[in-house]
C-alpha cells in the first residue's frame, strides 16, 4: 500500500515536469497522510488540457452515502481497479497524477518496524497514479477524493513491502490522463517502476506520527 508520502520539490520545477503554471504558494510537505489535501494533477473539463487540483486523499464513491468510507480507500490494487464498484467509473473517466517527491513504507526488522523514504533516483518528482471522484453529501457539500493506485512490487521495494504505488513515466502522462478511455487504455501502466529509476534511505521514526513535519521526516539515520 501507500499510506504516506512527501512533496517538498521546488513549484517551478513541479510546473516543468507537469507542464503547468507554478503555484506560488505551495508549501513543502513531508508527512502527507490519508484525509489531508495532496496536490494533484488532472484533465481540465472542456479544453482537454491538464489542471492542477486539491483532493482530500481518501476516495468516497459519488454513490456512498457515508463520508468515513473515505478512509478505507485510500489505495486501490491496479489488479482490480477497472471492475471493482468503489473505483471502475473513476478508472474509466477521472484518473488524475498525484506529485510526490517520494513515499514512505514500513519494512520489519526484528521486533519493530524501520520507516523507508523511496525517491527518484535522478531527482524530479513520483507521478503517482490516481483516481478522483466528486462527493456531495446530503446538505448539499460537495468534495473531491482521490485515491492511489498500487501494485507488486519490484526488486528494490520487494524486501520492503508486499505493494508499491503505480508510478507513471512522463512519457506516459497522457495515457493515463486521457478522459473516458476505452476500458484497457491505460492497463499496462499498472506496473511496477523500474528499481534502478529509484533509491531508498532508511529513516527516523518521527514519520510515524502524522502530525510530524519538518526535514528531520526525510533525513537519513
Amino acid at each position: 500500500m501507500c499510506g504516506r508520502f512527501a512533496l517538498i520539490d521546488p513549484a517551478e520545477q513541479l510546473a516543468m515536469q507537469f507542464d503547468l503554471p507554478t503555484i506560488a504558494d505551495l508549501t513543502p510537505r513531508y508527512n502527507i497522510a490519508p484525509t489531508q489535501p495532496v496536490l494533484a494533477v488532472r484533465q481540465a473539463q472542456g479544453n482537454g488540457g491538464r489542471e492542477w487540483a486539491l483532493l482530500r486523499w481518501g476516495l468516497i464513491p459519488s454513490w456512498s452515502k457515508e463520508i468515513a468510507i473515505g478512509n478505507r480507500l485510500i489505495n486501490a490494487r491496479g489488479e482490480t481497479v477497472a471492475e471493482r464498484p468503489s473505483f471502475r467509473a473513476a478508472f474509466k473517466r477521472r484518473r488524475c497524477l498525484i506529485p510526490a517527491s517520494g513515499f514512505y513504507e514500513w519494512q520489519k526488522r526484528g521486533s519493530g518496524k524501520q520507516p523507508i523514504y523511496i525517491s527518484p533516483a535522478n531527482g524530479g518528482v513520483f507521478a503517482l497514479a490516481g483516481l478522483w471522484e466528486s462527493w456531495s453529501g446530503a446538505d448539499g457539500s460537495e468534495l473531491e477524493t482521490c485515491t492511489i493506485v498500487t501494485t507488486t512490487p519490484n526488486e528494490l521495494m520487494r524486501p520492503i513491502h508486499n505493494r508499491m504505488p503505480v508510478i507513471v513515466a512522463p512519457e506516459d502522462y497522457d495515457t493515463w490522463l486521457a478522459s473516458e478511455p476505452e476500458p484497457s487504455l491505460g492497463l499496462h501502466l499498472l506496473r511496477p517502476y523500474p528499481s534502478e529509476l529509484m533509491q531508498i534511505t532508511a529513516v527516523s521514526t518521527c514519520v510515524n506520527n502524522p502530525r510530524n513535519e519538518g526535514p528531520q521526516c526525510v533525513a537519513p539515520i
